[in-house]
């Protein structure tokens, strides 16, 4: 347990016992709980938590190992109806509750920062420029898997969560003073409300590289060679590119290699494992030579194309985004809200792409509505839609071509 501003030792709850007496003192605590979960992406297969921090005024801070204690769905019955503080919740949330953990209400420190226009919304430079404190990050990318976790680790993790309650107190001040607070609410409960992404029908095409290959069966050796490291990776719980990278394996589908140790001798076929379990892509080669079962070469999406390409192929949707975008820009420079959090980029380019069949506020509010928007971001965003929908006059000349926007935090 570690007290906010304190620098004794970490200890991290791994049993049971433990963890129901970390309960009960959290249960005596006062006020929000704040939380943060540390996973180990780009080194196991699993997204799942491998330390999760909690922190609450009067009572402390714990450092939870989730692995070792399993459900911890207890301490979602001791927060109740009590507000959990997150910086990026939706990064977080799947992997709480994994465990049993599951809010009800939540206070999203980088959502919040957004909203308020800071130009960095990362942890350490929110809190540096409210709380005027130096956060240190040299961990954020280390292995959480590790057993033990070592002490600074500990230390890092722990600091994560010991500001977050004085961070929230400030921002609250600063959306009220805003006018922004019934964004913010409306932007927290999507959060919470938000589901979960389905799974893809065909996984494997996601293999970087994939479009490189010309014909159905280089495909279906692609597919094989995918599904095997997926396989071992799951087994293993590594992540599939510290097994081979998507590069050595697409490599090894155009090296048409005629044996296993033709295969093994394909410089561009590398990685830790591409020579300890030959004996398994090779097979999955041979999967992908022998099978009747072809995929197609490419699949039709549903996505629209970028919007670079809009020119050629919707002359009439590339005006109406080109009349869409100003008018996006001009209000999220007045309200200090960057333009993907006023309205999602893809919501935009389908309203622009496919208007709705009658153009007013009341049925572009509709479709930006049952394409997830906020009421707040379409009572902002709806008649500004509807105006540029309208617009009749000449557009000004686009140099350069129009392209994609998206964020770069």
């Amino acid at each position: 347990m570690l007290g906010a501003g304190s620098v004794v030792s970490v200890h991290v709850i791994d049993s049971g016992e433990d963890f129901s007496q970390a309960c009960s003192a959290l249960r005596s605590g006062t006020g929000p709980f704040a939380v943060d979960a540390e996973r180990a992406s780009g080194f196991t297969y699993s997204q799942r938590a491998y330390l999760i921090q909690v922190y609450r005024r009067d009572a402390g801070t714990f450092l939870f190992d989730p692995p070792a204690i399993g459900n911890m769905a207890e301490l979602t019955e001791v927060a109740g109806d009590e507000e959990w503080i997150f910086h990026a919740a939706s990064q977080d949330l799947p992997c709480l509750r994994e465990v049993g953990i599951t809010p009800r209400h939540v206070f999203d420190t980088e959502l919040a920062a957004r909203l308020l226009g800071l130009n960095r919304v990362g942890l350490g430079a929110v809190v540096s420029e409210l709380l005027g404190v130096q956060l240190e990050k040299a961990h954020s990318a280390v292995d959480w898997s590790t057993r033990p976790l070592p002490e600074p680790w500990l230390e890092y993790a722990a600091l994560d969560v010991e500001l977050l309650v004085d961070l929230r107190d400030v921002m609250t001040v600063m959306l009220d003073e805003a006018g922004k607070t019934n964004y913010a609410r409306q932007e927290f409960r999507a959060t919470l409300d938000k589901p979960e992404k389905e799974l893809a029908i065909e996984p494997w095409r996601r293999l970087s590289g994939l479009h490189t290959l010309r014909s159905t069966r280089l495909v279906a050796i692609a597919r094989e060679l995918w599904l095997a490291r997926d396989r071992i990776a799951a087994q293993r719980d590594v992540a599939p590119g510290r097994l081979v990278p998507d590069a050595s394996l697409v490599a090894a589908v155009a090296a048409n290699p005629e044996s296993k140790v033709a295969l093994s001798k394909v410089k561009a076929f590398n990685g830790r494992a591409s020579r300890s379990l030959i004996d398994e892509w090779w097979a999955a080669i041979e999967r992908g030579r022998r099978t009747e079962d072809l995929p197609a070469l490419r699949v039709k999406t549903t996505e629209l194309p970028p919007a670079r390409a809009w020119a050629e192929r919707n002359p009439e949707a590339h005006e109406r985004l080109l009349r869409m975008r100003p008018r996006m820009q001009a209000v999220s420079e007045n309200l200090q809200i960057p333009i993907e959090n006023l309205l999602t980029p893809a919501l935009l380019r389908s309203v622009a792409w496919e208007p709705p069949p009658v153009v007013d506020e009341q049925h572009v509010a509709t479709a930006l509505l049952s394409g997830g928007a906020r009421p707040w971001q379409v009572e902002i965003c709806g008649p500004l839609i509807v105006d540029a929908l309208l617009d009749e006059s000449p557009l000004p000349v686009v140099d350069p071509p129009l392209e994609d926007h998206v964020s770069t935090e």
